[in-house]
């Protein structure tokens, strides 16, 4: 069990509902190991996840259910996410094009358009994304 220091940000995956509860589930039981987001999703003033940084994982409720620390992070071009990376997000995967059809079909949501304040936003191969592996432990 691990002790949550006031001080780590809170990490939201997705938004709140079946995508986060799916995702937050793989991460409790082990099978997602990595993360994607858009680099675009950071402001200039945020600095990315390093590795060493801790960060306290909360559910659709906002309850927090684990700590993760971050192990490595890549900033890739999409055209250059790595089938091991996809794999390790245990969503299922089993190919890069499985990969980015979900994840395009999630930067393409309105709720996430929404949230960067662009309603016509695409991605596409020069999009860079980061790629962010972890480890976690429950609470």
């Amino acid at each position: 069990m691990s002790t949550i220091d006031p001080t780590w940000p809170i990490s939201e995956y997705a938004f709140p509902g079946p995508l986060r509860d799916r995702l937050v589930a793989a991460l409790l039981d082990g099978t997602k190991t990595s993360t994607s987001s858009l680099l675009l999703e950071y402001s200039p003033a945020e600095a990315l996840p390093r590795a060493g940084d801790r960060a306290v994982v909360v559910d659709s409720a906002g309850t927090p259910v684990a700590v993760e620390t971050v192990t490595s992070v890549e900033v890739r071009r999409l055209d250059a996410v790595t089938l091991e990376h996809a794999l390790a997000e245990g969503e299922g995967f089993e190919s890069i094009a499985e990969w980015r059809a979900a994840h395009e079909d999630f930067w393409h949501s309105d709720e996430f358009r929404d949230s960067i304040g662009d309603p016509g936003f695409r991605v596409t191969d020069d999009t860079q994304v980061v790629c962010v592996r972890m480890s976690i432990q429950t609470l």
